[in-house]
């Protein structure tokens, strides 16, 4: 806990943002942090709950918040961020886009703005590299044994670096040209820009870490190859095919899958060549968002950018309530209307609404056909089900559509089938309890095995895939 009577005393302070039109003229972050004054006043806001929901219910990677939150107000910054990098890997990352369920698990969120988490975390991680307190942890001793990691997102990150601090041999493989998979190329940079991530990359690499870019495995080399040469593989490739629409129209120009918009514009900001075929730009163009999600906000904010003349974002559920309902207390994730810095920036949103076609001109789209719906009450396992509303169709206009409605599964290519791994009902690699799969020796983390999920859990996914490897290797 920090100061005793802090919750009562000072009030919650958020960073302070640069106005919108200001900061949609670039693609830097454009959060400006707390001052070392404020931040240990919101540190000191942490009370003596007790039980700390925030990291035994919240945070998927169980940070030690109550720990680290004393630290920072008692001016212990080296001691507060040994406890923050005991659980994560990568808080200069979840410390910028992490949605942080550890805030609304907080107790104080019961009937006060919760404990300002995420931010102290931010603040704490960039001072320790600031005072140079963050430096290469190599093992004192070398097993002998090698491990392959195909995937260098945040799985794959915190895996390897586990690893590598165990004294093992490990290597990355990333059929990118730089690392961090959709950490650097689907994150815009006006949420997390790429020096972030390479900053932890030299790190990684003066502990042994070994990176091969521009390798796919399953492909430039084999999975029965990476058998032969490694102790052990660990597949943290992600969950990379995104969710289809397939409704008359489908194939014209101009819709496209939001992560292709997303990967387009990070390449030019960083000045590498982008992905062969058709350029996708907004500029000037009337833009619809499909999706309500993180991704759909990542594609308001690049193309408000671009200069997109209207942008519509249409989601298919209802509008949430204002404030958390009966059936949704704390200290769950609250179900409730939220507006992120992308959709402050600009933008029209529809809910209760589905598209049954696209329309066009010359091969291109010019309409979204759309129907309002309307949703049951959940039933007594919390289903709910949705009918058109006769007479409700309308009509969008739109130069360029946007397909941001989450990703189903992992890409079952060469490696996957070469390997022969089975796979869950949803696509999933299988994993046992030990994090490894149905072939001995491979072992799966992150959303390669659970699905599409939060960056932080793909974190905590990966630090237990490496200890179980750890184990194995043992």
């Amino acid at each position: 806990m920090g100061k005793p009577t802090g919750f009562m005393i000072y009030e919650r302070q958020d960073p302070s943002k640069r106005p919108v039109n200001d900061r949609i003229r670039d693609y830097r972050e454009f959060a400006a942090p707390l001052t070392d004054a404020e931040l240990e006043s919101q540190a000191a806001r942490c009370m003596d709950c007790g039980i700390p929901f925030c990291h035994v219910y919240g945070c998927p990677v169980k940070n030690l918040i109550p720990n680290w939150n004393d630290m920072v107000y008692r001016k212990k910054g080296r001691r507060a961020l040994d406890l923050l990098h005991a659980t994560n890997n990568l808080p200069e990352i979840t410390g910028r886009v992490c949605p942080a369920p550890c805030e609304p698990a907080c107790t104080l969120a019961i009937n006060q703005p919760a404990v300002t988490i995420k931010q102290i975390e931010l603040q704490l991680v960039e001072r320790g590299w600031e005072e140079g307190w963050i430096q290469p942890e190599p093992a004192p001793l070398k097993s002998g044994k090698r491990v392959a990691v195909a995937g260098s997102g945040p799985a794959g990150l915190a895996a390897a670096q586990q690893l590598a601090r165990r004294g093992h041999e490990v290597v990355v493989f990333e059929r990118s040209d730089r690392v961090g998979g959709l950490l650097r190329y689907g994150i815009p940079d006006f949420k997390m820009e790429k020096w972030v991530i390479d900053r932890r990359v030299e790190q990684m690499v003066a502990e042994g870490v070994v990176f091969e870019t521009g390798v796919e495995a399953g492909v430039d080399i084999s999975g029965r190859y990476m058998q032969r040469t490694f102790d052990a593989i660990l597949l943290a490739t992600g969950a990379g095919v995104p969710r289809d629409l397939d409704v008359p129209g489908r194939d014209l120009m101009g819709i496209r899958f939001a992560m292709d918009f997303l990967v387009q514009q990070n390449r030019r900001n960083s000045g590498e060549p982008a992905p062969t075929g058709e350029e996708i730009l907004a500029q000037r163009k009337n833009v619809v968002v499909i999706g309500g999600g993180d991704t759909g906000s990542d594609c308001i904010g690049t193309a408000r950018r671009q200069g997109a003349n209207e942008i519509v974002q249409i989601e298919i559920l209802s509008q949430p309530p204002p404030q958390r309902t009966p059936d949704n207390p704390w200290p769950t994730w609250p179900h409730v209307l939220a507006t992120s810095s992308s959709q402050e920036e600009g933008c029209r949103r529809l809910w209760d609404v589905a598209t049954k076609a696209f329309a066009g001109e010359e091969g291109a789209v010019r309409k979204l056909q759309c129907v309002r719906l309307d949703w049951s009450e959940p039933d007594e396992q919390g289903r709910r089900t949705c009918r058109e509303i006769a007479g409700s169709e309308f009509e969008i206009e739109a130069e360029l559509v946007l397909l941001a409605m989450g990703f189903v599964h992992l890409e079952h290519g060469p490696l996957v089938e070469g390997l022969e791994l089975d796979r869950d009902g949803r696509g999933n690699l299988q994993v046992a309890s030990n994090f490894m799969t149905s072939v001995p020796g491979v072992f799966a983390a992150g959303d390669s095995m659970m699905g599409a999920s939060l960056v932080v859990r793909a974190i905590d996914s990966g630090r237990l895939a490496a200890a179980a490897v750890d184990s194995y290797l043992s």
